[in-house]
């Protein structure tokens, strides 16, 4: 299944720079509204310091998530690949009927988390205690790495979706459930059990969106997210 979003590696970021404005010259009507949707988060990331910019891929990419994460020369490029992709407008039409702009700057903070992680280095890393993925048995060295990396990622997409919705609690707690059901049903279409975008486990204990506030000992939406994230982190490993 193809992703509303997802992750890329540094090497594909190579990409076209935008500039601020979402009425730059160029521009599609497609990648004009994508990019209104997602302002208010990346407008809250350059307010804290992050290290974000706005690119997009200048040619036809039919098979791409439309929206991704790029890390490149320490700045985290979110990509839009609208241009020739059937799915930048089918995701549109999916969206929520009255919240398309809350589920794009849903979409938007999911990709915060994936930068968060990489700004912090810990990237595939697990926090202290947590082992990595059970391997099964009788796996070829490719397949192995293949499993390990599968299930690497998977983690970071549940991260992703906890910091979105951490977003969402706060910014949009009216709404909140209507997006979380949005984003469930979203991750359980065409859903392979495990699999890197299997994030349902993440999901079921954010339902209520008081597991997502801010305390002491978590005062951002990333530590928030953080604090739950620990608790799936060993299921279906």
């Amino acid at each position: 299944m193809k992703q509303l979003f997802a992750t890329l590696s540094a090497a594909a970021a190579v990409l076209l720079a935008l500039p601020a404005t979402t009425q730059a010259a160029g521009l599609t009507p497609l990648e004009q509204r994508w990019i209104a949707g997602m302002t208010p988060v990346l407008m809250q990331a350059r307010s804290d310091g992050m290290p974000v910019d706005v690119v997009v891929q200048p040619q036809d990419a039919p098979d791409a998530a439309p929206l991704a994460l790029g890390f490149r020369d320490g700045r985290c490029k979110l990509v839009l690949s609208l241009r020739g992709n059937p799915e930048g407008e089918a995701t549109l039409t999916r969206l929520p009927e009255g919240l398309e702009a809350e589920a794009l700057e849903l979409m938007a903070a999911h990709e915060l988390g994936h930068c968060r992680r990489y700004l912090d280095g810990a990237w595939f890393a697990l926090p202290a205690g947590f082992a990595a993925a059970r391997v099964p048995e009788g796996l070829s060295e490719d397949l192995r790495r293949a499993y390990l990396s599968m299930k690497s990622t998977r983690r970071e997409e549940g991260y992703g979706d906890l910091v979105a919705l951490a977003w969402t609690a706060r910014r949009h707690p009216a709404r909140y459930a209507a997006l979380h059901a949005w984003l469930s049903a979203e991750r359980a279409r065409d859903l392979l059990p495990g699999s890197h975008h299997d994030t349902l486990a993440w999901l079921a204990l954010a339902r209520d969106p008081a597991a997502l506030a801010t305390t002491d000992a978590a005062p951002s939406m990333f530590t928030a997210a953080a604090s739950l994230w620990a608790r799936a982190l060993d299921r279906d490993e």
